[in-house]
């Protein structure tokens, strides 16, 4: 081989080897995609909780969730947009959502705190692996930067109604 193509090689690699894509693994892209599906559903559940809940910690807890995954699929869009991954269409279907709306007051506030208890549980655990993998710098940052509201929302959801703490 000669020493230009050598070099042509060397340097395609090399600025390949350091660009946000070449680092991106499917790992990152399954887990930009879990997150996408995550934050439309706790905004989309959130949501609810103005409309059929009786209790204001739960209603105010349902607004927090809402603006807080709203600034988080904004975070996320960037990270994944930085590192060429597609993040899904909007979520149109939400089972979790579906079977909430069907449910108001004591009833809704109950199955509210148990879900919000469950997503946030998958929701750290998701995020701190991420956070502590290797791979895209990007969107490893985006959940390093993440986890500490999830915890926190985490922390929260313990106070909130529900049979299952």
């Amino acid at each position: 081989m000669n020493k230009k193509l050598s070099a042509l090689i060397t340097a395609t690699f090399a600025a390949c080897a350091g660009s946000a894509i070449a680092a991106t693994t499917p790992a990152d892209r399954e887990f930009a995609t879990t997150a996408a599906r995550a934050n439309a559903a706790e905004i989309a559940i959130g949501r609810l909780a103005a409309t059929h809940s009786q209790d204001a910690n739960v209603k105010a807890f349902g607004q927090r969730m809402v603006d807080d995954h709203s600034k988080a699929a904004d975070g996320l869009k960037a990270a994944a947009a930085e590192d060429g991954i597609a993040l899904p269409p909007a979520l149109t279907d939400n089972a979790d959502a579906d079977k909430l709306g069907r449910l108001q007051g004591t009833e809704f506030d109950r199955a509210f705190g148990n879900q919000m208890r469950a997503d946030h549980d998958k929701a750290v655990a998701l995020f701190r692996k991420e956070s502590e993998a290797s791979g895209d710098a990007h969107v490893k940052a985006f959940a390093a930067a993440t986890l500490p509201t999830l915890e926190e929302h985490q922390k929260m959801a313990q106070s909130l109604p529900g049979a299952s703490k």
